[in-house]
């Protein structure tokens, strides 16, 4: 559930961008300081929950910091002057922050207690999330509805759901102490050994907003397409992150999660070169299609592997590791459209391309030792998860 409400509310923010900056008179220049502001609080917040759930349980954090969440999405439609706006997006980027890193702590938690992948199924409730939400802002902008108006039923309807669904949160182990893997001694956590994580989820970022920002105007301006094929790039890409998504833990029980790390690089690797040397606006879509399905794996891996290299100090790794993914949505978009302003968007496509193929050399940070998610050796229940089972 928390991960659903968190698609729909960070969706229906970023694709309402345009209205709210209509309302409150943001103009061009100074709009790129109010979108940075949301990812940087957003990190200022993941570093807040390190510390605060060395006091209390990542579940309660996710309980309050969903309802912070979606007030604050309806603080952004209620509002009427600029200073208004600034404090509610301090509110959500900051609770978003929060809700992400306790979220996917009990994510990285459950499957422990599960043993086996299930972190690509609660990312693909994020997706489906999104779809829901942008799917709501399109027609909130096509009939034209305030933002208020537009924002109101799904923060009544998700904000009780959410309430309801915190009763299930169940907290694992996550202390401050480590085994460090194949050598038996325990330490904190240690940043060498996590940062090839970071990279990675700073390189999938880069190329997740390489395509949520870019697409429509590759396919316009590049590629020549109308207005309105030009949007369905991004649609087709949040489809096909939901159906990787939804599938892609079997993947991984299948073949392990470095072949299905590897296999995601390669083939969103491949869809951006498709999209750099696309001679249309068709095949420039398959291109953001195969980023999509390549994509998809490599955020919620990122944040399993962080758990099985520190599982007694997974809250602590996931909290830092979750910085990187604002770092990598803060670099992405303005890296590319420089490069296409200052060069062109076809050689601007090349350089997600790198990035994700650079994920290649750090695959074997996810491999399964000790906890075995996956490649045929799964570990057996040992727990009774009970009303976990459904609590994200």
């Amino acid at each position: 559930m928390s991960f659903f409400a968190q698609g729909v509310a960070f969706a229906l923010l970023v694709t309402r961008i345009p209205a709210i900056q209509d309302r409150y008179g943001v103009s061009d220049a100074l709009l790129p300081a109010f979108l940075a502001a949301v990812p940087i609080l957003a990190g200022v917040g993941s570093v807040a929950t390190e510390r605060l759930v060395k006091r209390i349980p990542p579940s309660r954090v996710l309980r309050w910091s969903q309802p912070v969440v979606l007030l604050a999405l309806l603080g952004v439609g209620a509002g009427e002057r600029m200073v208004e706006l600034g404090v509610a997006l301090a509110a959500f980027g900051l609770a978003v922050g929060a809700l992400d890193a306790s979220m996917n702590m009990l994510g990285v938690s459950l499957q422990r207690t599960y043993g086996r992948s299930i972190m690509l199924s609660f990312h693909a409730a994020y997706s489906l999330g999104g779809i829901v939400g942008a799917s709501l802002a399109w027609a909130g902008a096509h009939w034209d509805l305030a933002l208020f108006v537009s924002y109101l039923p799904v923060v009544v309807v998700l904000l009780p759901a959410a309430l309801v669904g915190s009763r299930w949160y169940v907290d694992g182990g996550g202390g401050d102490e480590v085994v460090a893997e194949g050598t038996g001694e325990r330490g904190p956590v240690v940043f060498k050994v996590l940062l090839p994580l970071c990279l990675v989820m700073t390189f999938a970022y880069i190329g997740d907003s390489t395509v949520s920002n870019w697409s429509a105007k590759y396919l316009q301006d590049v590629l020549g397409s109308s207005e309105q094929l030009a949007t369905v790039p991004y649609n087709v890409y949040m489809v096909t992150t939901l159906v990787g998504r939804a599938i892609g833990d079997f993947g991984v029980r299948r073949f392990g999660a470095v072949v299905v790390v590897r296999g995601g690089a390669l083939v969103a690797a491949a869809g951006f070169a498709v999209v750099a040397s696309a001679p249309g606006a068709w095949v420039g879509m398959l291109g953001f299609t195969l980023v999509g399905v390549g994509l998809c794996v490599l955020v919620p891996q990122t944040f399993a592997a962080a758990g099985r290299l520190f599982p007694g100090a997974s809250d602590v790794a996931v909290a830092r590791l979750n910085v990187f993914n604002y770092v990598g949505f803060l670099i992405g978009s303005p890296l590319v459209g420089a490069l296409g302003d200052a060069w062109s968007y076809r050689g601007a496509m090349l350089v997600p391309m790198v990035l994700v193929l650079v994920t290649l050399g750090y695959a074997r940070s996810f491999a399964a030792q000790p906890d075995r998610y996956g490649d045929g050796h799964e570990r057996p229940r040992t727990a009774d998860v009970g009303r976990g089972s459904n609590g994200l």
